[in-house]
């Protein structure tokens, strides 16, 4: 019996809402067809998103000076 991977079934799901989204942006567009790199690069994104520029400290960061 297999275990449930949460893990796993997130990024599949992160994977699926990804490619729907730029499939359907590409034919909101009217592509006739499809725009592979797009899907990639959006699957890409998906995974490792880029982090908001002002993000603030990650917790590794803050020592008792900035912890606040």
């Amino acid at each position: 019996m297999e275990t449930a991977d949460p893990n796993g079934t997130m990024r599949r799901q992160a994977i699926a809402t990804a490619l729907a989204a730029e499939i359907e942006r590409q034919a909101q567009t009217g592509a006739s067809r499809i725009d592979v790199e797009a899907l990639a690069e959006a699957v890409e994104t998906a995974l490792d998103p880029t982090p908001p520029i002002s993000e603030g400290k990650r917790p590794s960061e803050l020592n008792a000076t900035n912890d606040g």
